[in-house]
């Protein structure tokens, strides 16, 4: 699922900058550009990074949480 429209950013792609080390917003937006256009998207990538973080932290190396 799309996350930022403006910018072509899905949950994958915040989930393989997680997975890339990726651990602060604006350490995301930097890397996906993520909320950096109109910032309709703002709260929702927030959240995924959140969901992705605590995710990588408690799933090893399992599945993946989907984002809200």
């Amino acid at each position: 699922m799309f996350v930022c429209i403006c910018n072509a950013v899905r949950e994958s792609d915040i989930h393989a900058a997680v997975d890339d080390g990726v651990r602060s917003f604006p350490e995301l937006q930097q890397r996906l550009r993520v909320a950096t256009c109109c910032g309709a998207c703002h709260t929702q990538a927030q959240g995924c990074l959140a969901e992705a973080v605590a995710g990588s932290s408690t799933l090893a190396h399992g599945g993946r949480l989907a984002c809200a």
